[in-house]
């Protein structure tokens, strides 16, 4: 093989390179940012199930002191576990 065979088949091997090179660029990108709106909805709905969750409890806790189906010893329970972590506080605060 003579060295303009050498080098035209080197040629061929760096723009092949390249070429996958930019492909796998692009498809990193594309990846990218699909994790990241990804992300940013795992986020979003993280969010909005704590809301719910918040809701729940103070739903059962309305139910709880209207009697309506609620259990009163748990609305005492809930109640006690709101003044021990209000107490927490205040604790954390004075120090």
């Amino acid at each position: 093989m003579d060295e303009n065979g050498i080098v035209e088949g080197l040629k061929t091997k760096i723009a092949t390179l390249i070429s996958r090179y930019e492909t796998l660029r692009g498809q990193n990108e594309t990846l990218a940012a699909q994790l990241e709106a990804c992300r940013a909805d795992l986020s979003d709905k993280e969010e909005k199930l704590k809301q719910q969750k918040q809701k729940l409890d103070n739903l059962q806790l309305t139910l709880a002191f209207t009697g309506a189906g609620g259990d009163k010893s748990e609305a005492k329970r809930k109640i006690a576990r709101l003044i021990k972590d209000v107490d927490k506080c205040m604790e954390m605060l004075g120090e």
